[in-house]
């Protein structure tokens, strides 16, 4: 099957990571994909929560949210209250990269990564946390000393994934393709091929394991070409400091 501008299946949308977009906070990144963009920031401050103080540990914490003009009709801003889905996304954030964080080799500090969507497509989740990671690992390499423990242990991304109506796997949906979906699903997998979090609904009927697995096996190879972006955004640089001891 090929899709909007000839795209098959199984293939990202045109997909680009800019390292350093801001000039303030210590990492930075701007990803897009198709017509996607997020700006991820990394900012990192030597203090933690009541329940770590004392405790040698940091923390890692995120927040997301959605420019008004980012979306085709203007959505107001959340100034006093979070909805849900905010507040879904920006734990699911967190939680995928604390995953591959050794909380311990950042000291008492605390990493706060923003997200913030400048233009929305589809796939907004997935794009912030892999724009994340470039992020966060420019914003640790500000605190690592050569021959301790770079606090990034492992790569990690997020991609998209679902059904249509004729009952097609698609890799990377954009907000045309998502809205229209019988099953979506968001898969968040670690550099070494490890699933971290997958979150699957049925929006139209139940779906197959025949399906499921249809679908994971579109992510995995989506997951691969995402790092290697990443890796191609950090630099040789960068990139070696990842998952290193000593």
């Amino acid at each position: 099957m090929d899709r909007a501008h000839g795209r098959r299946c199984d293939r990202l949308r045109h997909t680009s990571i800019t390292r350093h977009c801001q000039n303030y906070p210590p990492g930075s990144a701007l990803i897009e994909v198709g017509n996607t963009k997020v700006i991820c920031a990394a900012t990192i401050a030597d203090h933690v929560p009541s329940f770590l103080k004392g405790t040698g540990q940091g923390w890692l914490t995120a927040e997301y949210s959605m420019l008004p003009s980012a979306t085709r009709d203007r959505v107001s801003r959340e100034r006093n209250k979070l909805s849900g889905r905010t507040q879904e996304i920006q734990r699911l954030i967190g939680r995928a990269l604390r995953s591959v964080v050794d909380l311990n080799a950042i000291g008492e500090r605390t990493i706060t990564i923003d997200c913030d969507v400048i233009q929305a497509d589809g796939g907004t989740r997935c794009a912030a946390i892999t724009g994340a990671l470039v992020a966060l690992v420019e914003a640790c390499d500000t605190i690592y000393k050569v021959g301790g423990t770079f606090p990034v242990t492992d790569f990690v991304a997020a991609i998209s994934v679902g059904l249509n109506a004729d009952g097609e796997a698609l890799l990377d949906l954009n907000y045309d393709e998502d809205s229209t979906a019988v099953v979506d699903c968001n898969v968040v997998m670690s550099g070494r091929g490890q699933f971290i979090e997958i979150q699957s609904t049925g929006e139209g009927h139940p779906f197959s394991r025949r399906d499921f697995d249809k679908m994971i096996d579109f992510a995995e190879l989506g997951i691969d070409e995402l790092i290697s972006i990443q890796k191609d955004a950090l630099g040789s640089d960068l990139v070696w400091r990842v998952g290193r001891v000593g």
